[in-house]
């Protein structure tokens, strides 16, 4: 009796942990970042939403679920990505996203580039770069990887000369030439453009001057071209870098309907970078 009892007992276990093994394989467990249905991007609100946004249109007519949460800042994407509450972020320029990686030990990789937000100098005061005077106020944004930046662009306009070493995250410290004595103010990237008043001219990235109401191609005295290192990224968790749903979501991103999209919607003041 006792012992009867036994096995059924271990056959009732046995099969509780057959059906939870075949629940496990048929779940969509074993579909990695689909297990809930869907796949969760991060991006940050203004052209980027809008890209995904086309993105997810085209997603939904070949039966892949695209929900888009929307950040209001650049690090929450990167930190909700190597959390696990999103699957795949589009919002960043690779030299920020290395940044991003090393400072806070992310296990991050890219797996695609999407597109470039031409960074400009723009000015309420002259309307041809070389008519800046001798001691302009020129502003630039404050942190690491857009100050290396506007500082790259600033010496491509012929305003100064860099030192040969200076690499992206390079400060006005490491200005070599300043022949005609600028003084290089930096400033919050996101107040710079209403700030732009006050100065004789300022680099503004893209995003930032759309917001308040420039035309890049059309209000800037000068702007990156299509050279740019600075193309915008897709990430994902290292871990995840082979599933066949992050190359779905890339070959989404970069179909002709996206970028017929870019092309017609932003008039060259965003750049498909594919």
């Amino acid at each position: 009796m006792k012992k009867s009892l036994i096995i059924s007992i271990f056959i009732i276990i046995s099969a509780i942990l057959t059906a939870c093994g075949g629940d496990k394989s048929s779940s969509g467990e074993a579909d990695g970042l689909l297990s809930d249905g869907k796949l969760i991007v991060g991006v940050t609100a203004g052209p980027h939403e809008q890209i995904l946004e086309k993105v997810k249109e085209l997603g939904e007519e070949e039966g892949l679920d695209i929900e888009l949460q929307v950040f209001s800042d650049y690090v929450m994407p990167n930190v909700a990505l190597s959390e696990g509450e999103i699957d795949i972020n589009s919002f960043q320029t690779e030299p920020f996203f290395d940044q991003m990686n090393e400072e806070r030990g992310l296990d991050l990789i890219k797996v695609a580039d999407t597109v470039t937000f031409p960074m400009g100098i723009y000015s309420e005061k002259i309307e041809d770069i070389k008519d800046l005077s001798e001691g302009a106020k020129i502003g630039l944004p404050n942190d690491p990887t857009n100050s290396g930046r506007a500082l790259a662009l600033f010496e491509k306009a012929g305003l100064i000369k860099m030192k040969e070493d200076a690499g992206t995250d390079a400060t006005i410290r490491d200005i070599e030439e300043n022949n005609n004595n600028y003084e290089f103010i930096e400033l919050d990237s996101a107040q710079i453009a209403r700030q732009l008043g006050e100065l004789d001219a300022a680099a503004i990235n893209t995003n930032f001057a759309m917001e308040h109401g420039f035309v890049p191609t059309e209000d800037s005295i000068f702007i990156e071209g299509q050279d740019s290192p600075y193309a915008n990224l897709i990430a994902v968790r290292n871990e995840s870098k082979d599933e066949e749903v992050v190359q779905q979501f890339i070959d989404l991103y970069h179909s002709d309907e996206v970028k017929t999209f870019v092309e017609e919607e932003f008039q060259g003041s965003v750049i498909a970078s594919w």
